[in-house]
């Protein structure tokens, strides 16, 4: 490991983003003081002491501070020169980490070390950060390629089929997060837009599956609509044909009309086919015509309906066999198509009464009722945003969003204020990893995501998840403060 001299280290200390530091250290003391909240009973009151968790939690980040500090004296060149063994190590930790950690709670994600549990899930992310930013900054790459692609997708996907052996699935999910950093560096916007279809299809046909119509389920009915929409939308603005637009159109329109017609005669239409035959005359029509202006975008066009139908009849297949029963039941209570406020809705529903009753100002520093009588499980972990709201009201709720908002900006800043690759695309991954992380937990307390247990940065109870984000985060700061050294102001 190379550190360097005592001026270099002084360089360091005045480049550094003071700001981003700030932000840091206000989340992390707020962060220990809600674990206090959350876990705070009148036997054991004081704040620093070892036998409750805040005391353990401030231990923790008095280690992240010194570990914040090393990594700012570690030569810069360092983490571009190891980026790759370190990410090699951390894959092949993750591999380990399968067969040699304990079951706990039917995952085998945790080493224990004496006293010490640490979870190699968290702290892999810097290193796929780091291994993406060394990829993008390799001579000549570019998202131009199908082996470029394969590539950076290779690097993503490692860590989250491994940590998905490990039964982590929630925390896999987290480094589909760097998607947003390939569209950042050059990868097409359409690849966001068939994810956020791939989305949209999934939860409304699971949502609208028990009802029927035309002989197949709603779910699919609406989907299937959405795909005759989606598809003259992109003729007209992807493809720019007014033609085909309005031809297409004015088709799936008629059609509709001659089905209702139908309906209200007394005759019977199978839903599949109806639809069947429409998008599928209608791409039959798009392929033969030779007058349109881009065959190209056309075809692909063509090949998002298809992709599209296909992923439809995978949808009930992909949650009945690859889910499991308790995922399954989460995303079914999420969606309102199934009630279990005393099995898998609990505690969201624990938690939503928290943070409702707290109103606009809340109840006050450790009054909260619904913490201080452990109704919401996982209070102090993952369900630390409860405490937020109940005890802050909607304005401390506020705050704290604020807080993880500057600091997202922050370090969007920096990422843009790089003349080079590496510092750029890893900023972007730090920031992507913050907003996942952000969205989900927040989102899955109020009810908005299936509970998958993804911690709020820097409030959720753990050495683990603090120190990965603090090792992401003075890594960045690190990076960042030669921006003068090597003339990248």
């Amino acid at each position: 490991m190379e550190f360097q001299s005592t001026s270099e280290n002084t360089t360091v200390i005045k480049s550094l983003d003071w700001i981003t530091v700030g932000l840091y250290l206000v989340l992390v003391v707020l962060g220990a003081i809600s674990i206090y909240a959350a876990s705070y009973n009148f036997d054991h009151a004081s704040m620093f002491s070892f036998q409750e968790f805040s005391g353990k939690q401030f231990l923790w980040i008095g280690f992240a501070l010194i570990i914040g500090f090393a990594l700012l004296m570690i030569d810069r060149r360092v983490y571009e020169a190891y980026a790759y063994p370190i990410y090699a190590f951390m894959m092949l930790l993750l591999a380990v980490t399968i067969v040699i950690a304990p079951n706990v709670k039917g995952s085998h994600s945790w080493i224990v070390l004496g006293p010490v549990s640490l979870q190699p899930a968290e702290f892999a992310k810097f290193a796929t950060a780091l291994a993406l930013a060394k990829l993008f900054n390799t001579y000549n790459f570019a998202l131009n390629s199908a082996k470029h692609y394969a590539i950076a997708l290779g690097i993503i996907f490692l860590p989250i089929m491994l940590i998905i052996l490990q039964n982590e699935t929630g925390s896999s999910l987290v480094y589909t997060s760097l998607i947003l950093v390939l569209y950042r560096e050059g990868m097409s916007g359409f690849v966001l837009y068939a994810l956020v279809c791939a989305v949209v299809f999934f939860v409304v046909a699971l949502k609208f599956s028990a009802m029927t119509i035309m002989g197949i389920s709603l779910g699919a009915f609406i989907v299937l609509v959405i795909i005759m929409v989606l598809i003259v939308g992109m003729l007209l603005v992807y493809c720019r044909s007014l033609v085909l637009g309005r031809n297409v159109g004015l088709a799936y329109a008629g059609c509709a009309l001659v089905a209702t017609g139908l309906h209200y005669v007394g005759v019977d239409i199978n839903g599949y086919a109806f639809f069947f035959t429409v998008i599928g005359g209608s791409l039959v029509y798009l392929l033969i015509g030779m007058f349109h202006d881009d065959l190209r975008k056309v075809l692909i066009t063509v090949i998002f309906a298809v992709a599209s139908v296909a992923f439809l009849f995978t949808v009930n297949f992909a949650f009945n066999n690859v889910l499991e029963p308790h995922q399954q039941m989460r995303i079914k209570v999420v969606l309102g198509i199934e009630d279990d406020p005393r099995g898998a809705g609990y505690n969201v529903n624990q938690s939503k009464i928290a943070i409702g009753s707290g109103g606009l100002t809340g109840k006050g520093f450790l009054n909260g009722t619904q913490t201080k009588l452990k109704y919401v499980p996982e209070q102090h972990t993952d369900f630390i945003f409860c405490t937020i709201g109940e005890e802050q009201g909607f304005v401390g709720s506020v705050g704290v969003l604020l807080l993880f908002l500057a600091l997202i900006l922050r370090i969007i800043v920096i990422a843009e204020r790089q003349h080079n690759a590496f510092t750029r695309v890893y900023a972007y991954c730090v920031a992507s990893i913050f907003i996942f992380h952000l969205c989900i937990n927040v989102g899955m307390v109020i009810g908005l995501c299936p509970v998958i247990g993804i911690p709020l940065p820097f409030f959720s109870y753990g050495g683990s998840s603090l120190w990965g984000f603090t090792v992401l985060l003075f890594i960045l700061l690190r990076l960042d403060a030669a921006r003068k050294e090597y003339g990248t102001w």
